[in-house]
């Protein structure tokens, strides 16, 4: 840039010095030419050192300007990288031991109710293959639970922030709740449903089955 300039005031200086051609000039003439050829001089090279000043000024700026783009941008990946870490908060936060505790009653509460209901003669075999299928359903639903919450406790698997993972804890545990809820439900009404058949039938062997009754 310094060199560019350099090479502008001499070309301008080169120009003024130079007399129009076809006029004669006397030497105070001349000498009165050159001081205002001077002036012109020194008043192109203020504006020259001025816009010298104003290209550093900018370059420096844009200078300024990419390393904050380049510090902006390392936070920003370091804040990102944060995310993909679980904070003892969320490992800590109640509802995953409750997640666990539920996931863990629907497995116990299911095999319980369907080593009942496969043996005690007072369903069709139809009705037995529709009973497995929604344990199966459930259990499956179950299994996802459980991987879900794995995914979010576990580190460089999800970049979210607390927030994020204290509400998708909160997702698990509503519906993996409300499967138990259902579990419950279809047990109660299988389990009434059997009791019925056996009464209707007098089926005294099955009834004490059912009511525990050795």
């Amino acid at each position: 840039m310094k060199k560019t300039i350099s090479i502008l005031l001499i070309a301008l200086a080169l120009g003024l010095a130079v007399p129009k051609a076809g006029k004669a000039q006397s030497i105070a003439d001349c000498i009165e030419q050159l001081t205002l050829d001077y002036r012109k001089l020194s008043g192109l090279k203020r504006i020259l050192s001025q816009m010298y000043q104003g290209y550093e000024i900018v370059s420096k700026g844009y200078r300024a300007v990419q390393d904050v783009s380049k510090g902006n941008f390392s936070l920003h990946e370091a804040f990102l990288d944060g995310l993909m870490i679980v904070s003892p908060a969320v490992r800590q936060y109640p509802r995953v031991a409750d997640i666990i505790n539920d996931q863990a009653t629907i497995l116990s509460e299911y095999r319980s109710a369907w080593a009942m209901f496969r043996v005690n003669g007072r369903f069709s075999p139809d009705e037995i293959v529709y009973i497995m299928d929604v344990y199966n359903n459930l259990i499956s639903a179950s299994l996802k639970n459980i991987n879900d919450l794995t995914i979010i406790l576990t580190d460089g698997r999800l970049r979210m922030s607390d927030a994020e993972r204290l509400a998708a804890i909160d997702r698990i545990y509503t519906g993996g709740h409300g499967q138990l809820s259902f579990l419950r439900g279809f047990n109660d009404h299988t389990y009434r449903l059997a009791v019925q058949r056996a009464r209707e039938a007098g089926d005294q062997q099955t009834l004490k089955s059912l009511y525990g009754i050795n």
